[in-house]
């Protein structure tokens, strides 16, 4: 199978160095964030300023990948979408809309995002429950309304530790956002707590963008490298080409000196399927 990484692995590279490690090593696929040396423009569940990342910017960078046979599959967003306070709301979704923009100029099928938090208040609380998870599927729909116009698809990132914290919860999500615009980034990692390998196929095999490649003990926080966690690959893998043979496998939670490495480790899973 192939196998891609995110750019997020190399944020000391610029992007002609990043594209070209990857395409050395036959990486076939990427995430784009704009975290290189020469392109420093994002920030997990915020935003930065965009003015200096012009159409033309965007497509020199999108370029530098494509140029070395790696495929561009989505632009990273991952700004926060359930933020309480309505200016900020606001701007996180024309920040958001921005790459929309981008992603359409550069024929970026994807732009993915999680959730979204505020800070100190991440997951399912109970007092705000029902209006955390209305919020963030109001938002979305408003998204997808401007997906239709750009012509591009949200790869939306269900995790433990938000409010769609499971595979059944993200297809119930999906049946209410009711827009096929929106589809999702199955990370195994971060689901694994709450849905099973089985589950998350049942589930979410039909809206299925592309894979985060990564792994996770169960009562962890945060993600390890693929095999460092308690995921079952071979009978991932197995699923994987069952409903969603030739879908993007990309690399998380990797660097540039374990990178190959973590790739041959699903290839060795693969064959052991």
């Amino acid at each position: 199978m192939d196998v891609g990484v995110v750019t997020r692995s190399f944020p000391k590279l610029s992007n002609e160095e990043a594209a070209s490690l990857m395409a050395e090593n036959g990486f076939a696929w990427t995430e784009l964030c704009f975290v290189q040396t020469d392109s420093n423009f994002w920030k997990y569940n915020g935003r930065t300023d965009l003015s200096a990342l012009t159409d033309e910017r965007s497509r020199e960078i999108v370029e530098t990948y494509r140029r070395r046979g790696v495929n561009v599959v989505s632009i990273g967003v991952f700004t926060n979408l359930l933020e309480e306070n309505e200016a900020e709301l606001e701007q996180n979704l024309a920040y958001f809309e921005r790459h929309m923009q981008i992603a359409a100029y550069n024929r970026v099928p994807l732009v993915a995002t999680e959730c979204g938090f505020i800070p100190g208040r991440r997951g399912v609380n109970a007092d705000t429950y029902e209006s955390a998870f209305l919020r963030f599927r109001d938002n979305v729909r408003r998204l997808a309304e401007r997906a239709e116009h750009y012509g591009v698809r949200i790869a939306l990132e269900p995790c433990v530790l938000d409010v769609v914290p499971s595979a059944k919860r993200a297809a119930d999500f999906l049946e209410q956002v009711g827009s096929e615009r929106v589809k999702i980034l199955l990370d195994p990692a971060n689901l694994i707590a709450n849905s099973s390998e089985e589950d998350m196929f049942r589930y979410l095999a039909p809206h299925i963008a592309y894979f985060h490649g990564k792994d996770r003990k169960v009562n962890d926080a945060y993600g390890r490298a693929v095999g460092d966690g308690d995921i079952r690959w071979p009978e991932f893998l197995e699923l994987y080409h069952r409903h969603a043979e030739g879908i993007p496998f990309i690399l998380e939670y990797v660097n540039p000196d374990n990178f190959c490495e973590i790739r041959d480790r699903v290839l060795a899973y693969d064959r052991a399927r």
